[in-house]
């Protein structure tokens, strides 16, 4: 399953109210640390379809939302289970990282 874009009107549903964990990518354009992980990212969206959604909410376009979750650099990853976060990294990281991290919360 590709990752989905989240925008600060879905995200309640998306994301909050979503049955499965969402992993949620805070990321802007200009962020050449995003740009890295974004394909470890889709991999990882690939690998982990049915146990868990990844999502991305461009900081720029949608600002209200990283701001509510006191995001304060960028890539972060929130990783959220029923409605709330329960585990957050904040930098690039590569995919070994990554399936790590995801696997301690699904």
């Amino acid at each position: 399953m590709p990752t989905v874009k989240v925008t600060d009107s879905s995200f309640a549903d998306d994301v909050l109210g979503s049955d499965t964990p969402v992993l949620v990518d805070f990321w802007a354009e200009w962020c050449a640390p995003c740009k890295q992980i974004a394909p470890a990212l889709e991999d990882v969206s690939e690998e982990f379809a049915g146990q868990m959604k990844i999502a991305k909410v461009n900081i720029d376009e949608d600002p209200d939302t990283p701001s509510k979750f006191h995001v304060r650099a960028i890539p972060t990853l929130m990783i959220f289970k029923g409605g709330e976060v329960v585990a957050t990294k904040a930098g690039a990281m590569t995919k070994t990282k990554l399936t790590e991290w995801i696997g301690e919360h699904v």
